[in-house]
């Protein structure tokens, strides 16, 4: 069509000028995948595991802005109902899913030109036996499905670091699941985020609450472990982006605008929360015995596959390309968006010590 127009608009223009709109419209085409689909098919469909979580929510609302139609595959379709508000009238399905079936994960594929992994699980997961089946019998099965189904990409959100932590269960059960899907599915784009956090995050909103509430604040490895915070809503467009760009068959580390140590992190929501706290040093044989106390409990505050992780700095490695890279920056700075919902851990705020007395 477009093709057709610019030759009307250009009835006087040579044939050689013909030729090279057609040459920069067909490399357009080749540029921009989301294009080619429309315009052969019409609303594309996409799959998105695990869409009612804390990424996936954010990735479902994106793609149907975009004009996708999304089929969310979850294990609990009746936590997930508030989705259908994200889109137009029957542009979201809500589909029953069991990621550990592969004929329940072939269904949720089926006609699909795209499948996004959003599959999480729990950093603090303590049994092993559960984090290998979220983390590679899941994903094995989902890239399984995705070649069966002929779909166009697979993204597989991962993490950064999961190659250097060799003593964490979590990042072995990570660098596996990722070893299956590469194995089943070479259109596959796998994704390792540093820290992803925002307004309703497990990270800086936890931080802050223990921040209110203690007056003191242990740091291990004396805090100097390096992060690259990005906010959830740069890190899903970097998802967008490559799914209507022909990226495909590569491993991409997900970074934000800056580097940052722990403790800075940590001085950062204290002085947005407007709180002094004394951060000491804890021995790690200290922390050691304390995480293992505290990841009996129903939702541990700390576990030691945790501290295993934080022995590593979780930066680019430097052996894959990055976001900046591919030109897909992130630009969303930490200290400017925690800012805009800390005011809840103020003073009178809705989590404030002082309020909740």
């Amino acid at each position: 069509m477009f093709y057709r127009l610019a030759l009307k608009r250009k009835e006087n223009s040579s044939i050689q000028e013909g030729f090279q709109v057609k040459k920069q419209f067909n490399k357009k085409l080749k540029e921009d995948w989301f294009m080619s689909l429309l315009l052969e098919t019409g609303a594309p469909i996409v799959t998105v595991f695990g869409g009612s979580g804390f990424i996936g929510r954010y990735v479902v609302s994106r793609m149907a802005k975009l004009g996708w139609r999304v089929k969310v595959a979850v294990r609990n379709p009746n936590h997930a109902i508030f989705l259908k508000t994200y889109g137009e009238v029957g542009q979201i399905e809500i589909l029953q899913s069991n990621v550990l079936s592969q004929s329940s994960v072939l269904s949720a594929t089926e006609g699909s030109m795209a499948v996004i992994n959003c599959v999480a699980g729990k950093l603090m997961e303590t049994n092993s036996a559960v984090s290998r089946r979220i983390y590679v019998d899941a994903a094995n099965f989902i890239s399984k499905a995705a070649s069966l189904s002929r779909v166009k990409k697979l993204v597989h959100i991962s993490a950064l670091g999961v190659e250097r932590a060799l003593d964490s269960k979590y990042a072995i059960s990570k660098a596996q699941g990722e070893k299956n899907i590469i194995q089943n599915f070479s259109k596959t784009v796998i994704l390792r985020p540093s820290i992803i956090y925002s307004v309703d995050d497990n990270f800086t909103t936890n931080l802050m609450t223990i921040l209110s509430l203690l007056p003191v604040f242990p740091l291990y490895y004396n805090g100097k472990t390096k992060f690259s915070p990005i906010h959830v809503s740069n890190f899903c467009e970097i998802i967008l982006k490559i799914i209507n760009k022909n990226i495909s068959d590569q491993i991409i580390e997900c970074i934000g605008p800056e580097e940052l140590s722990f403790k800075e992190i940590i001085k950062k929501l204290l002085i947005s929360i407007d709180k002094k706290r004394f951060l000491i040093q804890m021995p790690i044989k200290i922390a050691k015995l304390s995480a293992f106390f505290l990841e009996k409990l129903p939702k541990p505050l700390l576990t030691r596959d945790q501290l295993n992780l934080l022995k590593y700095d979780n930066i680019p490695s430097g052996d894959y390309k990055t976001n900046n890279d591919l030109g897909l920056e992130a630009k969303l700075k930490f200290e400017d968006e925690i800012s805009k919902y800390s005011y809840m851990w103020k003073k009178g705020g809705e989590y404030s010590k002082k309020f909740n007395k």
